[in-house]
C-alpha cells in the first residue's frame, strides 16, 4: 500500500495542533446532544463510563465508546451519519469559524505556511460533522468501525493522552497516515517537514500535558486555554508553574483577542527564526566544504 507523505516545503511550515473539547468547543462533544438522546445527563454518563474503565482496567476512551454503543441500543441506530449529525450541533467558542482562514492568511503575509490539525480524544465522526471540519489538514481522533449496514460496532482508533504524542511525530515528518509505519524512520534534519520549534499545541487540561510537554521541551509553543465565560484559570496557571505550557489565554478566537495576538507573534517569530536557521545552514555547509 502506498501512503501519501508530505515533504519539506520551500517556506517554513507552522503546524497549529488543537485539542477539541473545551479548546474549540465549550463542552465535551458527546454532551451536546448524544448523551441526552439516550436518556442520560452528562454527569451520570461520565461517572458510569469511568466506573467501567476502573473496574476492568480499561482505557477510559474505550470505556466511553463502549458505553455509547451500549446505550444506543433501543434508543437510536448509531451510524456514522448520526454521529455527524450530532457533530453539526456542537457549539464553538467565539471566533472559531473565522479563525483558521484568517491565521493562514496572516502566515502567508509573513512567508509562513500555517497548517491546522486536530488531535483529540473525542470522536472523529462528530468533528467531521462540525462547521469547521474542512479547515484541518488532518483530524486525528477516536473513531468507530462500522458494519456493512453502517452501524458502529467496534473502536477503529482510540486516541488517548499518550497516543496523542505519536501524532505530533507524524506531523513533524509529514507521515500523516495513521497506518504508515514510516513514522518510526530516521529523518535527517534537512528532511524534517515541521521541526518541533515550529509547532503550536493548544489545549485545556491534563489530558493535553504529554503533547504540551513534548512541544515545550523541543522549542515549540504550548498554549493553555480556558473558558472566557467562567474565567477559571486554575488549570492553566498550574500548567505554567509545572512548565507544561509557556502561555495561556481565554479560548476567544476573535480578531484582536489575546489568543489572536499571541499566535500572530508566534508566526512573526517563526519567520525570523527560520531566516536565522537558513543563515546558519549556509554557514555550516560552507564550513564543511572548506574542512
Amino acid at each position: 500500500m502506498e501512503f501519501c507523505r508530505r515533504t519539506r516545503e520551500d517556506r517554513p511550515v507552522l503546524a497549529i495542533c488543537y485539542d477539541f473539547d473545551k479548546t474549540l468547543s465549550p463542552d465535551n462533544m458527546q454532551a451536546q446532544g448524544y448523551i441526552q438522546s439516550v436518556g442520560f445527563d452528562a454527569e451520570r454518563f461520565w461517572k458510569e463510563s469511568n466506573a467501567v474503565a476502573q473496574a476492568n482496567e480499561m482505557d477510559s476512551n474505550l470505556a466511553y465508546m463502549l458505553k455509547m454503543v451500549q446505550e444506543a441500543e433501543g434508543n437510536l441506530v448509531l451510524t456514522r451519519k448520526a454521529l455527524e449529525e450530532y457533530g453539526s450541533r456542537v457549539s464553538l467558542f467565539p471566533g472559531v469559524e473565522e479563525w483558521f482562514s484568517r491565521i493562514r492568511e496572516y502566515g502567508q503575509e509573513h512567508g509562513v505556511i500555517v497548517e491546522h490539525y486536530i488531535i483529540s480524544s473525542g470522536l472523529k465522526e462528530m468533528i467531521e460533522g462540525t462547521r469547521i471540519a474542512g479547515e484541518f489538514e488532518k483530524i486525528y481522533a477516536s473513531s468507530f468501525y462500522y458494519n456493512e449496514r453502517g452501524v458502529a460496532k467496534w473502536p477503529a482508533q482510540v486516541i488517548n493522552y499518550t497516543a496523542k504524542t505519536q501524532l505530533l511525530f507524524r506531523i513533524e515528518k509529514g507521515v500523516l497516515d495513521i497506518n504508515d509505519d514510516a513514522v518510526n524512520n530516521y529523518f535527517p534534519p534537512d528532511r524534517i517537514r515541521v521541526p518541533f520549534r515550529n509547532m503550536v499545541y493548544i489545549g485545556d487540561s491534563e489530558t493535553d500535558i504529554p503533547c504540551m510537554k513534548l512541544v515545550n521541551v523541543n522549542g515549540g509553543h504550548a498554549v493553555g486555554v480556558y473558558d472566557p465565560e467562567t474565567n477559571d484559570r486554575e488549570k492553566v496557571r498550574k500548567m505554567v508553574r509545572e512548565n507544561r505550557i509557556k502561555y495561556f489565554a481565554p479560548a476567544d478566537y476573535t480578531e484582536g483577542s489575546p489568543l489572536d495576538e499571541l499566535i500572530k507573534k508566534i508566526i512573526r517569530r517563526t519567520e525570523a527564526n527560520e531566516l536565522l536557521e537558513d543563515w546558519h545552514n549556509r554557514n555550516a555547509a560552507e564550513a564543511e566544504e572548506e574542512g
